[in-house]
C-alpha cells in the first residue's frame, strides 16, 4: 500500500485488513469471517 491509499483509509475511518494472498480460500476465508488476517483501525 501507498501512503495515498493509507490517508484515504484514515480520513474516512475505514479498516485495513492485512492477509497472505498465498492461504487455500484466502480472500473467500476473509469474506466469511474466517481465516488468519489483521485489522488495523485508524
Amino acid at each position: 500500500m501507498d501512503a495515498t491509499a493509507i490517508a484515504l483509509a484514515r480520513d474516512n475511518a475505514l479498516p485495513i485488513i492485512v492477509f497472505s494472498l498465498d492461504e487455500p480460500g484466502g480472500f473467500r476465508g476473509i469474506l466469511a469471517g474466517q481465516g488468519t488476517y489483521t485489522r488495523v483501525q485508524g
